[in-house]
């Protein structure tokens, strides 16, 4: 019987791990949870980001992870990484916001809220123009005006985004 209480505990520090998985703390991002609604929906309420931006006269960098996302784990990792030559990067120019959603939010049931819209997630990518409206993909980056609320560039999403300092660095300069 001693190791029910030794798997409860692996149990309980696995899930506070995985809860607490998120986009640095050094890039001082706003971590915004989901209303989540009776039926299921997941809403994201972009709303006080983008005024908070608009404010210190910077653009969102939207992250879209999932808690229980390996490749989401992998971007974070990297981000940590490459604190040094990345957060002055980020500082000055943008608000970053860290959705924190789950692989099984569905597509249908990921709301995203900004002044302009309320839509599903592929609602959303279409009325913002975002080429990539297609299946819901962890992670998702979205660099956005902070007064439209439009994309500043096409983004790339999913496995293998923002590999190197580089790459990471181009998106932050907008080189498309």
């Amino acid at each position: 019987m001693k190791t029910l209480p030794s798997a409860v505990l692996a149990l309980a520090v696995a899930v506070s791990f995985a809860a607490q998985a998120a986009f640095p703390d050094a890039y001082a991002p706003v971590a915004v949870q989901p209303q989540i609604s009776a039926s299921g929906q997941h809403e994201f309420d972009l709303r006080p980001a983008q005024q908070r931006a608009r404010r210190e006269g910077k653009a969102l960098y939207v992250y879209l992870g999932a808690s229980d996302c390996a490749y989401c784990r992998k971007y974070e990792q990297f981000l940590s990484a490459n604190l040094r030559e990345l957060v002055p990067r980020f500082a000055p120019k943008y608000l970053v916001v860290d959705l924190r959603s789950q692989l099984s939010v569905t597509a249908n049931q990921l709301i995203l809220r900004t002044e302009a819209w309320r839509l599903p997630y592929a609602d959303f990518q279409r009325a913002i123009g975002d080429q990539r409206a297609r299946l819901l993909v962890y992670p998702s980056v979205w660099l956005l005006d902070a007064t439209t609320g439009k994309p500043l560039m096409q983004m790339p999403a999913g496995t293998g985004t923002f590999q190197t300092v580089a790459e990471q660095i181009e998106i932050l300069e907008l080189v498309e």
